[in-house]
C-alpha cells in the first residue's frame, strides 16, 4: 500500500500507549478442529500463534456479528429495519419477533448474539495476552498478530455498541473481573474503542498475508477506524483515512457489476474464507428459495426504491413467482451448493469507502468534491451521473439512496446508516411497530440475572 497509509497516523491520530498486561485463560482454541493447546505452547512460534488466530477467524464465519447466518447483522438488522421481510411462520420465533420490532429481553437470538460476541472478544483477549507474554515470537510477528486480534475485537465491539448501546468493555479474560463489569458510559467507551483501533492500524502490516485478502491488514483497520470517526462526527479525519485507502494501488474500483461478489476482485478489502474450500457462502444459502419462501424475502419498500433501468435489479436480486405471489430474493452471491470456487463473503469493499468519503465531504460542505464519489456506483448501475453543482441537501439525499441500494442486507449497513443520520424513526412509515426506543435492542435477561451491574435495562424494555 502507498506510503500515505503508513504515515497518515503521524498527523491524524493521537499517540497511543500499550495495553496493560492482562490475565489469560489457560486454553486457546485453534482452527476448526476442537484441539486445544496450552497458551505458552500456542505462542511459542508464529505458526501455532496463527492457528489461534485462525480459530478467531473461523468463529467470524460460523456465528458472529458478520456471519451470513440468521443471527448475523445482515439478516438480523436487515429484518429489524426495512431491507428484509421475515416470513417465518412459527409462533414465538425469536427472529420473527425482531422483525416485528418487538424483541424482549428473553429473545433467544439476541442472547445468542451477545454470548457469541463476548466469547469471541475473550478469544481475542487471550491471543493478545499470549502475544504480550511470548518470549520467542519476533517483534514483527507480535505486532501483526496483536493488530489482527485488536481489530477483530474492535469490530465486534463496534457492532455490539450499535445494537445495544452502552455495554461492558473488557480487554482481559479474567472471569471474576468480567463477571461483575458495568456498562461503560458512551463517551468513555467510544474513546477506548477509537484508541485501541488506532493502535491496531499502527501495528498491522500494509501487505496482505494471503492473496485472497482473508486476513486483516492495515487497510482493513483503516476502514473500521474511518467508520468510528464518522460515528464520532470526526469528518475531516474520516475523509483523510478514506482518501488514503482509495489512493492505494492495492485497490481498483470494479466497473463490471456482474463481478462485484467474486472473490478475486481488487475492489475487495476484506473477505472471509468459507469453512470448507468449496462451501457456498452462508448468505447465498440463507436467502435462496425457489417456491414459497420460508425465512427471508426482500422488503417491497426496498425493491420499489430501484429505478427500472438500474442494473442492480438484475444482479442483486431475483423475482420468484409462486402461485399469484411474487417475492424477491437476494442474489448478490450466486452459488448455493458446495461447488463454490469463486465467492467468499465480503466484509469490506471499496464501494463503501467511496461513499464514506462522499459523506465525510458532504458533512464539511464540500459538495462538488463529494458528488463524483457518489457517481461511481450510480454509473456502474447504468444510471446517469449527478451534476456536481447540485445542492448539498440534494447530494445527501442521493448519497442516502445510493447506500441503501448498494449495501442492502450487508452486515447491518442500513440500520447503522439510519442511526448515524438520526433517521431510524422514519421506519414507522413501513414498520407500524417501530418505536423510538427500538434504536437499541434489549440486553439479554439471563446476562442481567448473572451480573446485576448491567442494570439498568435499555429504555422501552
Amino acid at each position: 500500500m502507498k506510503n500515505i497509509l503508513n504515515h497518515i497516523i503521524c498527523f491524524l491520530l493521537m499517540l497511543l500507549t500499550a495495553l496493560s498486561t492482562i490475565s489469560c485463560e489457560k486454553f486457546v482454541e485453534t482452527d476448526f478442529p476442537n484441539n486445544q493447546l496450552a497458551t505458552e505452547m500456542v505462542f511459542e512460534d508464529e505458526k501455532t500463534a496463527d492457528a489461534a488466530l485462525a480459530g478467531l477467524y473461523s468463529a467470524l464465519w460460523t456465528s458472529s456479528v458478520v456471519s451470513g447466518t440468521s443471527d448475523g447483522s445482515g439478516a438480523l438488522l436487515g429484518t429489524y429495519t426495512d431491507d428484509i421481510t421475515c416470513v417465518f411462520t412459527s409462533a414465538g420465533n425469536s427472529v420473527l419477533d425482531i422483525y416485528n420490532n418487538n424483541p424482549l429481553p428473553t429473545n433467544a437470538t439476541i442472547s445468542l448474539v451477545w454470548t457469541n460476541a463476548y466469547q469471541q472478544i475473550y478469544m481475542a483477549n487471550s491471543i493478545i495476552s499470549g502475544v504480550e507474554k511470548s518470549k520467542s515470537l519476533s517483534p514483527s510477528s507480535k505486532a501483526r498478530i496483536r493488530g489482527e486480534a485488536i481489530s477483530i475485537r474492535s469490530l465486534i465491539y463496534y457492532y455490539l455498541y450499535q445494537m445495544f448501546g452502552e455495554i461492558p468493555y473488557t480487554d482481559t479474560t479474567d472471569y471474576l473481573y468480567n463477571s461483575t463489569l458495568k456498562r461503560m458510559p458512551k463517551d468513555q467507551f467510544l474513546v477506548r474503542l477509537e484508541t485501541h483501533m488506532s493502535e491496531a492500524v499502527n501495528l498491522l502490516p500494509s501487505s496482505y498475508r494471503h492473496a485472497e485478502r482473508i486476513y486483516v491488514n492495515k487497510a482493513v483497520g483503516y476502514v473500521l477506524l474511518a467508520r468510528m470517526k464518522m460515528m464520532l462526527g470526526k469528518w475531516q479525519e474520516a475523509e483523510v483515512i478514506s482518501q488514503a485507502i482509495i489512493q492505494s494501488s492495492d485497490f481498483v474500483f470494479q466497473n463490471d457489476i456482474t463481478k462485484i461478489f467474486q472473490k478475486s476482485g481488487k475492489h475487495i478489502i476484506w473477505q472471509l474464507k468459507p469453512k470448507n474450500n468449496t462451501d457456498a457462502t452462508l448468505e447465498a444459502v440463507m436467502y435462496n428459495f425457489t417456491g414459497a419462501p420460508t425465512s427471508f424475502v426482500l422488503n417491497p419498500d426496498l425493491i420499489s426504491s430501484f429505478a427500472a433501468d438500474d442494473l442492480r435489479r438484475q444482479n442483486y436480486f431475483t423475482a420468484v413467482v409462486f402461485g399469484s405471489q411474487t417475492n424477491y430474493k437476494q442474489t448478490k452471491y450466486k452459488i448455493t451448493i458446495a461447488t463454490n470456487t469463486t465467492e467468499y463473503p465480503i466484509i469490506y469493499r471499496l464501494e463503501d469507502v467511496y461513499l464514506m468519503l462522499a459523506e465525510s465531504l458532504l458533512r464539511q460542505n464540500k459538495t462538488s468534491l463529494a458528488v463524483p464519489f457518489i457517481n461511481f456506483t450510480r454509473q456502474r448501475a447504468g444510471l446517469s451521473a449527478l451534476n456536481s453543482s447540485i445542492s448539498q441537501a440534494q447530494a445527501f439525499l442521493e448519497l442516502k439512496a445510493e447506500r441503501r441500494k448498494e449495501f442492502f442486507a450487508e452486515h447491518g449497513t442500513r440500520f447503522m446508516d439510519l442511526k448515524r443520520w438520526g433517521e431510524l424513526d422514519q421506519l414507522q412509515a413501513v414498520k407500524p411497530n417501530w418505536k423510538t426506543t427500538n434504536q437499541f435492542l434489549p440486553l439479554p435477561q439471563k446476562e442481567m440475572l448473572l451480573n446485576s451491574n448491567l442494570t439498568p435495562q435499555n429504555d422501552g424494555y
